[in-house]
């Protein structure tokens, strides 16, 4: 919702300014799967403290910034502390709920992320156009502050045992990771709309890092990601589903602000409006969603949901520019409104 307000705050192109989410989801991607070893090797509630820390005081850098590269600089390090809040969030439902009740709990936690998605835009808008683009960042502050008070609180304090089997961390897997990622995100992102060389060659830099992180992955002591799984075809199928449907989302999250400001004309509060409506039907389904998976089950509920998200998909992409608004609102909230049926629960310990 805020990237065409910063492409005009800094005179940054789409493929520029597009750096200030890819940075943050890099962060993310990179750190995300080695969260829980960090946890166990720290403590949990010492993990998810760390985590709040850095994504407040990064918060802070990116309203303070005074240019875009640094802004994406920030933007980074706020990835790497949502990146463990989000696994040690979800690694606690599963941790505590009992089995028969994670799609509820799921589809609970859910609703409370659409909610938070809804009120994000609004709100954001509102701040932009009342306060400037800096106080979507700075509003993170006292926000943090309660969310670290709230877990220091509340959260039991780690169990400081020593375990003879903790395994270690790949440092070199995490290293390739990003280098791999940053590669392809450039490769697709550099020279304005053209692929040339440079291009190519990232890309292809992007396939020799993908292959040295496998082949690295065969032969860390404790991988990152555990090759052996990808032997499972349903896991293959769930995973590929699941990387489907988040590359959909976040195509119409960075574009979809473009099109509502420069070809709708609309002005940042509105924007913010419009992206909420999204969420707030995928808040409304998120619990109902849950309950149904727990007497249908995850598979029927994942086809629907699918269903649901390619319907509002193709209907959003075929939308005239002539219907305004409400072009833009129906197809989109049909697709978000899915979301929460698509995404199979699962149960991964502590």
């Amino acid at each position: 919702m805020s990237l065409p307000t910063l492409a005009q705050a800094f005179d940054a192109s789409f493929q520029q300014v597009q750096w200030v989410v890819i940075a943050y989801l890099v962060a993310i991607t990179t750190v995300i799967v080695s969260v829980r070893r960090l946890g166990d090797m720290t403590g949990h509630r010492r993990l998810l403290l760390i985590g709040v820390f850095l994504f407040t005081v990064a918060s802070v850098l990116c309203g303070l910034a005074s240019t875009l590269w640094l802004l994406i600089a920030a933007r980074a390090a706020q990835g790497l502390g949502a990146a463990i809040m989000m696994a040690l969030t979800m690694a606690f439902v599963g941790a505590t709920v009992p089995k028969s009740k994670v799609g509820s709990a799921m589809g609970l936690l859910g609703t409370m992320s659409a909610i938070g998605t809804a009120l994000g835009p609004s709100l954001g808008g509102i701040l932009i156009s009342e306060l400037g683009w800096r106080a979507i960042f700075l509003v993170n502050l006292p926000l943090g502050f309660l969310i670290f008070l709230l877990v220091h609180r509340y959260l039991p304090i780690d169990n400081h045992r020593q375990k003879t089997d903790r395994a270690g961390f790949d440092h070199p897997g995490t290293l390739l990771l990003a280098l791999t990622l940053t590669a392809y995100t450039l490769a697709m992102t550099i020279g304005h709309g053209s692929f040339g060389p440079r291009n190519m060659a990232l890309l292809v830099a992007a396939v020799l890092g993908a292959g040295l992180f496998t082949f690295a992955e065969t032969r860390a002591e404790s991988p990152l990601i555990r090759l052996a799984m990808f032997r499972n075809p349903l896991l293959n199928a769930s995973l590929a589903m699941s990387a489907l449907v988040s590359t959909v989302m976040m195509a119409t999250l960075v574009v979809g602000p473009f099109y509502l400001s420069r070809t709708l004309g609309l002005n940042p509060a509105l924007i913010g409006l419009v992206l909420s409506v999204g969420p707030f039907f995928a808040a409304l389904t998120g619990v109902p969603a849950g309950r149904l998976t727990d007497r249908l089950g995850a598979q029927r509920m994942t086809i629907l949901g699918l269903i649901g998200i390619a319907a509002g998909s193709f209907m959003l992409s075929m939308m005239p520019a002539t219907l305004g608004i409400y072009g833009y609102i129906a197809p989109s909230s049909s697709s978000q409104s899915a979301m929460p049926c698509s995404r199979r629960p699962t149960t991964p310990p502590l």
